[in-house]
């Protein structure tokens, strides 16, 4: 198969399939994106008198029904097709004849896989931030259907002060929405638009107008001087799975309390057996592995982000073809959060407290009769925590 910059002279089935790695399976989820961006940059390249009425046409026809088909499953990027990008163009030529190959005038593969990147990651931050809601909203319903249910509070893992269901989940809750909300904030790197900026320099000598298909795309503007997009290339990705690590340790961290809640030793919460698994050796036991999992699963978005900081780190300006390992871990942790933030609201909801099993210890009450004392007696703090703590010696 004829690649995008092939020239004629044979490459070594080895080279291919090393440079191309998995960027044709991970491609998969760009074409919709592509196929759009792609559109955008025809119709752009008609207005400005760079492309027929006539190919406009058949290139509009030919990319609709290529990402319809890709969309059903009707085909896939090979390896043979090294990227999306060729794959795209190559089965546009082999529709529509050599209009097909018009359509990458004025862009590079440079622009255009990260147009579809953003396009992509634009996306895929919605979604996120979504399902971090529904979360909170899951931790909200708990906190309601438990309001009645005290909790000791902890710190140094020993109880420390009153509190209850809802102000531990209240916490979870609250610390999520926070998330989905910095989430949200990657939108800003995510909305310029390096269409147009081709390899790096732009495309001297065509009228291109990148501000319509910013306008087209629905980016917030565009992305300038050309020579700063590559310059940007992991930062947004970076930003991401920064927010996603975040995230990740606030479910890990409300996993590992409900890990512990759950142990017989406490034996706070129950859990259905829809929601746990079973033993191969021992007849009696129930697991609660998919709290486990997403304690376990914050290492990979954390894993994910140091990957794509060192893959960026001291590289010179200008497209390297090392940022093309930037996408594995970027769509492995953003894969991770969405199957920990589909599973975890059903896994809440369907969660209960054992009120019977909860116990406040005697001395829980301690640091409110000190400041019970200061505003009886008007003594200082400091007076008030001694006589307390010298009372519970006793």
């Amino acid at each position: 198969m004829s690649r995008l910059w092939d020239k004629g002279a044979p490459l070594d089935e080895r080279v291919l399939a090393y440079t191309a790695g998995d960027d044709y399976l991970l491609d998969e989820r760009l074409v919709k994106h592509d196929a759009r961006a792609s559109l955008a940059h025809a119709r752009m390249l008609h207005a400005q008198q760079l492309l027929s009425a006539e190919d406009l046409a058949a290139i509009t026809a030919g990319l609709e029904a290529i990402a319809i088909q890709h969309a059903r499953g009707e085909w896939h990027i090979s390896l043979a097709d090294e990227d999306g990008q060729t794959a795209l163009e190559t089965r546009l030529t082999q529709r529509i004849g050599p209009a097909g190959g018009r359509i990458h005038l004025g862009r590079s593969r440079n622009d255009q896989v990260l147009t579809a990147l953003r396009l992509y990651l634009r996306e895929a931050v919605g979604d996120l931030a979504a399902g971090a809601d529904k979360v909170a909203a899951a931790l909200d319903g708990l906190a309601a259907r438990e309001q009645h249910t005290v909790l000791p509070g902890y710190t140094h893992m020993q109880q420390a002060m009153p509190s209850s269901v809802p102000l531990w989940a209240g916490g979870f809750a609250a610390e999520i929405r926070d998330d989905a909300a910095n989430l949200r904030g990657v939108l800003r790197r995510l909305g310029r638009n390096p269409l147009g900026s081709a390899a790096g320099y732009g495309a001297p000598g065509l009228p291109l107008d990148r501000a319509a298909t910013t306008r087209e795309l629905g980016f917030d503007s565009v992305q300038e001087p050309v020579t700063s997009v590559q310059l940007s290339r992991g930062k947004a990705e970076a930003h991401l799975l920064f927010e996603l690590t975040l995230l990740m340790q606030d479910l890990g961290r409300f996993a590992a309390d409900v890990l512990l809640f759950y142990t017989q030793e406490f034996g706070f919460v129950a859990l259905p057996d829809a929601f746990t698994t079973g033993s191969s050796i021992m007849p009696q036991k129930r697991n609660p592995d998919v709290f486990e999992l997403v304690r376990g699963r914050t290492a990979v978005a954390t894993a994910a982000m140091n990957e794509c900081l060192s893959i960026c780190a001291k590289l010179p300006s200008g497209y390297q073809r090392d940022l093309q390992l930037l996408k594995p871990p970027l769509f492995r942790a953003i894969d991770v959060a969405t199957q920990t933030l589909d599973i975890l609201p059903a896994a809440v909801n369907a969660m209960s407290f054992r009120r019977e099993n909860i116990r406040l210890d005697s001395s829980i009450h301690a640091a409110e009769q000190a400041y019970e004392l200061v505003v009886k007696e008007g003594i200082p703090f400091r007076e008030a925590y001694r006589r307390v703590g010298e009372k519970l010696k006793k």
